[in-house]
This record gives structure tokens, C-alpha cells and sequence, in this order.
């Protein structure tokens, strides 16, 4: 376990000062109180966990073996304690989770507070005896060369900054196990990282919905569904070849029958079936040329009494993207948007697609 932290001066509040060093005495005040509340997270053999975590940041190269490190200045003992410290070492998870929340978050013109989750392989192909591995996906150089290595593979969240950048701050990572259901275990996750930023104060009653980012491979509208009731939106991608359904239209006075549960289909591939959209908005890009956002209210997709939905009742309340029957939910609760804009170097002709499946 290691920790990289830094604040640049126009992070800091306030900004920095052009003829003192106030932004950079609040930047090295907010650095060290971390690390005051980073010590008192770790348990027995904390002095040596602390030191072993300065000597992985202070190397300058990769560190091959555990016994590299007692020989970093900043770990000031043997190869020995290094051993014992990771064997016998305890690190207060909790404790640490929240103070992480409670670190500064980057800042959005908006004030809204954006989120992005993701699955991270740590790949073990040669640690046969490790437990709980499984196959993840890797991608390889050219079209085609994907992998399945071994690995543990970690879901992590992370908030997200304006801008172009490399860094993030990580606020939780768990790791999946082989009989873990990814989207329940990321369902818990999200849900206890929004309850620590509302605990820490990010986030007030009035501010923003949160914006959380997913990318695609995530059943962004089962996860809709286990997250509702939070001060959230959800972005994911969806596939361009999904069939989603209209709501089904209000009923006629009359009309014999049983009410319709779906209404048309619109299929993602098709713009044949996309009907008016409610939001259209189009935006210039440095690097991907136009994109063109559509959206549609209440769209949502067939459900199935099959796997993860088998003991929802969708008979009664087929409208996942509605808590009650569309009859009493006249407003709108949740849609799609698909952003359509060719890359630079399309593959297929075809215009990537990206979707919303939200709380709106």
C-alpha cells in the first residue's frame, strides 16, 4: 500500500499568492495532515508500513523484490521487518476510507461532483498458489490480441477532475472474488462512497446530483435500479446494437384488452426508430469532431425473469427505469442519450455511441 499526493497552487483555496508562499504552506499543511491521519490508519507495525510506503514513492525504479526496499533511506530497517511488517501488519480499512472522503475534491465550474468507476487488473500469471485469481481481460497491441491473464482484478472509484491529466484521486477499491456478482459488489461500493462524501461534507441537500462514469461491460440499468434513492446519475456506455423500448403510450378510454407494458422499440443502430428526441445538443471537439447528444425520457429495456432480474417483479412494473407503473409516475424518472460522433479513424463507418440510463 501506497500513497502519491500533491496539490498544485491554484488547487489550494485561495490560489497561490504571486508575491508570498501561502498556496504552497496550505498545499504542504492539507499533504501532512494526511499523512498525520494516514499514520493513525495503520495498526500493529505501523512505524514500519509507513516507512515501507515512503520507500515504494521514493524509489526511482521498479522494485523487483521486498528486500530492495530496506535499503531505500526512507526505510530505516532491515529486510527482516519489511517481511514481518507485511506478514503481521494491520491497516485500519475503514478508518483510511474515510479519510480519503475526506480529502478536497477537484473542482467543477458546476460544483457538481463527478465520479468514475472501473475495474483494475493486478495480474498474477505466475503466482499459482495465490487464491481467489481469475482470467482478466487484457488488451493486447494490435485488433484482436486480447488476453486472458490471471490476475485479481479491483474495482476502483475514483473522482474525476476537469481537464486533461493523469492524476486521480482514488477514494475506494475492492477487490472481486470469484463468486462475487460485479454489479451488486459495485452497487455497495458506490453507495458507501457517496454516503462518506455526504458525511464529509462534499455534498449538501440543493447541490448537484453526483455524476457517476462507468465504462462499458457495467449493467448500468440493474446498477440504476440498486442505487436509487441516491443523489446520483449514472453515465455508461452502452453497446451499439441494443434494443431499448419506448414507454408504452397512455390508454384509450375504452379500449379493450390488456394494457400494452412496452412501447416501440428503438433500436440504437437504426435512427429509423429513434423518434423526436426531447435534448439535442451539439458540441465541437479538438479530437473527435462534432458530437451530437440526443435524448429520450423513460427509455428503458425489456426485462426478463432470468438471472439477475428473476425475483424482481417486472409483470406488475415493467418500467425498470420507474420505481411504480408508468400510470402513477407521469413525470419523468430516468432516459437515455445517446452522443453520436465519428472518431478520428472510424473502424466500421459506424458513429460511436454512448448512453445515459439515469435518475434525470
Amino acid at each position: 500500500m501506497a500513497f502519491s499526493m500533491a496539490w498544485r497552487d491554484t488547487d489550494v483555496d485561495g490560489g497561490a499568492d504571486p508575491g508570498g508562499d501561502g498556496g504552497d504552506d496550505l498545499a504542504s499543511g492539507r499533504l501532512a495532515g494526511f499523512r498525520r491521519e494516514l499514520y493513525r490508519c495503520l495498526g500493529k507495525r505501523r512505524d514500519a508500513l509507513f516507512e515501507l510506503g515512503d520507500a515504494v514513492l521514493c524509489r526511482p525504479g521498479r522494485v523487483h523484490m521486498l528486500a530492495e526496499l530496506s535499503l531505500e533511506p526512507e526505510c530505516r530497517r532491515g529486510h527482516g521487518a519489511v517481511y514481518d511488517a507485511l506478514s503481521c501488519g494491520e491497516v485500519r480499512v475503514a478508518r483510511l476510507r474515510r479519510a480519503l472522503a475526506g480529502l478536497p475534491l477537484p473542482a467543477w465550474d458546476d460544483g457538481r461532483i463527478r465520479l468514475g468507476v472501473d475495474v483494475s487488473p493486478w495480474l498474477r500469471p505466475g503466482a499459482a498458489t495465490s487464491p481467489g485469481r481469475l482470467f482478466c481481460h487484457v488488451y493486447g497491441r494490435g485488433k484482436g490480441q486480447a488476453q486472458m491473464i490471471p490476475g485479481w482484478p479491483y474495482s476502483v472509484i475514483a473522482a474525476l477532475e476537469p481537464g486533461r491529466t493523469s492524476w486521480t484521486a482514488v477514494l475506494d477499491a475492492v477487490r472481486l472474488g470469484p463468486e462475487d456478482d460485479e454489479t451488486a459488489v459495485t452497487a455497495a461500493q458506490v453507495r458507501d462512497v457517496v454516503h462518506r462524501l455526504i458525511e464529509a461534507g462534499h455534498w449538501r441537500p440543493g447541490d448537484p446530483a453526483m455524476l457517476i462514469v462507468f465504462d462499458a461491460g457495467y449493467d448500468v440499468t440493474r446498477l440504476a435500479f440498486l442505487l436509487a434513492g441516491l443523489p446520483v446519475e449514472l453515465l455508461g456506455r452502452l453497446r451499439a446494437d441494443r434494443v431499448m423500448q419506448l414507454p408504452a403510450l397512455a390508454r384509450q378510454p375504452g379500449t379493450m384488452g390488456r394494457p400494452r407494458k412496452h412501447g416501440r422499440e428503438l433500436a440504437l443502430a437504426d435512427p429509423a426508430t429513434w423518434p423526436a428526441p426531447q435534448v439535442t445538443t451539439s458540441t465541437a471537439t479538438s479530437r473527435y469532431g462534432t458530437a451530437v447528444a440526443s435524448a429520450w425520457d423513460r427509455v428503458h429495456p425489456r426485462l426478463t425473469h432470468r438471472a439477475a432480474w428473476l425475483d424482481h417483479g417486472h409483470r406488475r412494473n415493467p418500467d425498470p427505469s420507474a420505481g411504480r407503473p408508468p400510470a402513477r409516475r407521469p413525470g419523468p424518472q430516468a432516459g437515455v442519450a445517446m452522443v453520436l460522433g465519428h472518431r478520428r479513424r472510424p473502424r466500421s463507418g459506424r458513429p460511436a455511441v454512448a448512453g445515459i440510463l439515469a435518475p434525470l
